[in-house]
């Protein structure tokens, strides 16, 4: 399996970095926004997007994760019955600004499987995603607000996203995928 790093953890902290100021700059009332992860790496970087809200602008918004397992329309009752997890959304998402937070955007049913399991929590006042890479081949038409990196690939690859912590070397990679697969 071919493997080729796109960004390494210096290039991947400064994209949520500008992310961050992104965020800040185009939010007015900070103290309706929320951050919620999608698990699991989008779990991480929402931590990370947290902690530089709090360092850049002072600003401490909750922050929680959402498992859009039972809310996928491409699982299987039997996948999602073995693969859901709970989540852990210590907030009321009414009334707020929930900005969903995931490693990387393929199809965008992840992202949709979110907003709808956002929607069953509550009525926010807007929903907006962020991401670190944006790899294309939508097939649902969602376009994200806050983008690390657009990085077009073929369907027959992946991208591999590696957080500090792990036991291996820490960043985004390419790696070939015969099967194509899920993200």
């Amino acid at each position: 399996m071919k493997r080729v790093k796109i960004m390494d953890l210096t290039s991947m902290m400064r994209s949520l970095a500008r992310i961050t100021h992104e965020i800040i700059e185009k939010n007015d009332d900070t103290d309706t926004l929320c951050l919620l992860g999608v698990k699991n790496r989008g779990t991480i970087i929402a931590r990370i997007l947290k902690d530089n809200l709090n360092k850049f602008a002072g600003i401490d918004v909750p922050c929680g994760e959402i498992d859009t397992t039972m809310y996928r329309d491409d699982f299987t009752p039997e996948e999602k019955r073995l693969k859901a997890t709970e989540s852990y959304i210590p907030f009321d998402v009414t009334g707020k600004t929930v900005i969903i937070v995931d490693d990387v955007l393929y199809t965008g049913r992840t992202a949709r499987a979110a907003i709808e399991a956002i929607f069953s929590l509550g009525r926010p006042k807007a929903v907006r995603l962020a991401v670190l890479i944006d790899r294309g081949h939508r097939e649902i038409p969602l376009k994200p607000d806050h983008v690390g990196k657009s990085i077009p690939t073929s369907r027959q690859e992946k991208i591999v996203v590696v957080t500090e912590g792990a036991e291996e070397e820490c960043g985004v990679f390419i790696v070939d995928n015969e099967e194509g697969g899920r993200e």
